[in-house]
């Protein structure tokens, strides 16, 4: 019976999605669809599945990697990246998120308080902490379906998403705790986190050293993946603390050591394709609605708490409304609305303390279903793209003279947002009415460039006709991490500190250079030269970095017809494409074609999400 009722759950596992698929329910999402599965094969419907010890294991398994990946969700640079855009006088998303759920708290508390004084849920505690959950994954899903994950709004409601994780998540640990008759241990939960610092500390060298010697079989990046779960699930245990926790606080430490998206990819495929399945599953197969809707009070507190999980979420819709549009912002107060990873995890910790009756956690699991079908469906129907969504590159020119104001209007305006600064007051009036936006300087320092934002940029090009200023300002740009660096040196400085700032990751080009390189193709590759300076076709460059992208051949790509993908820039090497070829993320891939269609391909691959 054991493997029978094993062999039911992967067979389910392995059909959900095609079935969802077949019937075009992609607006359901897969947690859904497989609790939906559960109930079907469960208890409730054929009973073809039992608990055993196997499937219980596995299942609990699943939630811990389910929590570790919702860890590795968690964007730290939004926190820092979201607070600062330039020239944008607007609420930063740090101050919006902070505030929408402060306001979800402060509404959970008061159902709580509600339920409480009418009898229907006596725990106030808890309810403020299962009202006041986000599903982050879910949201982020969403999110990537839109391509909002890098836009304003996008990052508000991603920050609230992750408030809506972290903090109920810490907020059931104390509440395990103190009902688990470990109250005066509370203060061990503190080791948790200073065994995720000192882990963090430790494996960074390692992590790198791991990057340089790991191969298909020793796939050593998901080995310290999961001594990461288990050394912190272990600790979080040991101290009285809820596994979840651990796992999830590993998820942070993994995140943070910056591991390359093929490892991402690669522990979203062990969790999704074989545990987390297994845990949502066994999650509907344990509910039995038959003895549920049986009983009239447990069948009236399904639609209750669905109503209290969506006005929990009322706040943010006044919050977001002050930076965003009335529609988008009742959009986004839906989709943080949506619910079920946690509230999964807190609803067994409460069966596990005996805080919570069957019924009662059956009518919680319903209602969180209910708002992760309906929630999304809403957020896709209500909003529009805000005229912030429409992105493009920033560009930042230093310098603005014969060589680098072509090139500025040259760019595209539809993909490229440049600005020019100088501190040639001759050079400003020359060219300030033939460029968008040239800034007129008082010195070429790189104070002075930090108080106008140029560091805040995209890329930055480096076209100052002093060499010695140019690598000043290029140690300064590789110091405040700006992305791309390309920098101008005319001969007047030395080969050795030239080659010091290319070991850093700066472009480095000449006038010199250039010419003679135009010259040689002339002679050698002419036909290759009129490539690249054709205007109705020519050779671009993407880097990939939209992952609705990621994990298909290139043969499959949209507008493909008419493009010829001719190398493949990958870790630092060329690879020579095929059709059948996978794109992995930060490919860069390289191409002819129509200047019309290479320009979408660019646009559509090129998307943050």
């Amino acid at each position: 019976m054991s493997q029978l009722s094993l062999l039911v759950v992967m067979i389910a596992a392995l059909v959900t999605p095609l079935v969802v698929a077949k019937l075009h329910f992609n607006a359901v999402p897969n947690a859904v669809a497989e609790i939906i599965v559960g109930i079907i094969i469960g208890q409730t419907g054929l009973n073809l599945v039992h608990t055993t010890s196997n499937l219980t294991f596995l299942s609990s398994l699943g939630v811990i990697i389910l929590m570790f990946l919702s860890g590795m969700e968690i964007n730290f640079d939004l926190f820092s990246r979201s607070a600062r855009s330039k020239g944008d006088k607007q609420i930063a998303p740090t101050t919006l998120a902070a505030l929408a759920f402060v306001g979800v708290v402060a509404v959970a508390a008061g159902l709580g308080f509600a339920l409480h004084v009418a009898g229907l849920f006596s725990d106030i505690f808890l309810a403020i902490i299962l009202f006041s959950t986000i599903a982050l994954g879910i949201v982020i899903a969403a999110l990537k379906e839109q391509e909002l994950l890098s836009k304003p709004i996008g990052q508000t409601i991603l920050l609230t998403a992750v408030l809506g994780e972290v903090v109920p998540l810490l907020a059931l640990t104390i509440y395990a705790s103190i009902n688990g008759g470990h109250a005066g241990r509370i203060w061990l939960i503190i080791l948790i986190f200073v065994a995720a610092i000192i882990l963090l500390r430790r494996f960074k060298a390692v992590y790198r050293f791991f990057a340089n010697i790991d191969k298909s079989t020793t796939q050593l990046d998901i080995r310290l993946a999961f001594f990461l779960i288990f050394v912190l699930v272990t600790v979080a245990e040991r101290v009285g603390a809820e596994n979840i926790l651990g796992a999830f606080l590993a998820g942070m430490v993994m995140k943070l050591l910056r591991p390359s998206e093929l490892t991402r990819d690669k522990l979203t495929s062990i969790g999704y394709g074989f545990f987390i399945p297994i845990f949502f599953i066994m999650t509907g197969a344990k509910l039995n609605l038959r003895t549920l809707l049986a009983d009239p009070q447990a069948a009236m507190l399904i639609p209750l708490f669905f109503a209290c999980f969506i006005a929990a979420k009322i706040v943010p819709y006044f919050v977001f409304r002050l930076r965003y549009k009335q529609t988008n912002a009742l959009a986004a107060a839906f989709l943080t609305s949506t619910t079920i990873t946690l509230v999964l995890p807190t609803l067994q910790v409460a069966r596990n303390l005996h805080a919570i009756t069957e019924q009662q956690a059956g009518a919680f699991t319903l209602a969180a279903v209910l708002t992760a079908i309906c929630s999304p469906i809403i957020f896709n129907r209500l909003y529009k793209p805000e005229p912030e969504d429409v992105r493009k590159t920033e560009v930042t020119f230093v310098g603005t003279n014969l060589l680098t104001i072509p090139v500025a209007q040259k760019l595209p305006h539809a993909l490229y947002d440049v600005h020019m600064v100088t501190d040639s007051e001759k050079n400003y009036h020359t060219y300030n009415s033939q460029a968008t936006d040239v800034r007129l300087l008082d010195s070429m320092t790189e104070a002075t460039l930090a108080q106008a934002g140029v560091f805040d940029t995209e890329v930055l090009v480096l076209g100052y006709r002093d060499g010695e200023v140019n690598y000043q300002l290029a140690e300064a740009a590789v110091a405040r991490k700006v992305p791309r660096i390309i920098a101008r040196f005319e001969r007047d400085l030395s080969d050795e500190r030239i080659d010091l700032l290319a070991h850093k990751g700066v472009e480095i080009f000449n006038s010199y250079n250039v010419n003679v390189s135009l010259m040689r193709g002339l002679i050698e590759t002419p036909s290759t030269l009129r490539l690249l300076t054709d205007t109705e076709a020519g050779l671009y460059e993407v880097a990939v970095r939209n992952h609705r992208y990621t994990g298909i051949a290139l043969q499959s790509l949209p507008n493909i017809t008419g493009i010829t993908i001719s190398r493949i820039y990958r870790a630092g090497k060329f690879v020579a494409p095929h059709g059948d070829t996978l794109i992995e993320p930060n490919d860069h891939l390289i191409f002819t074609g129509d200047k019309a269609a290479a320009r979408e391909l660019q646009r559509e691959l090129g998307k943050m999400n």
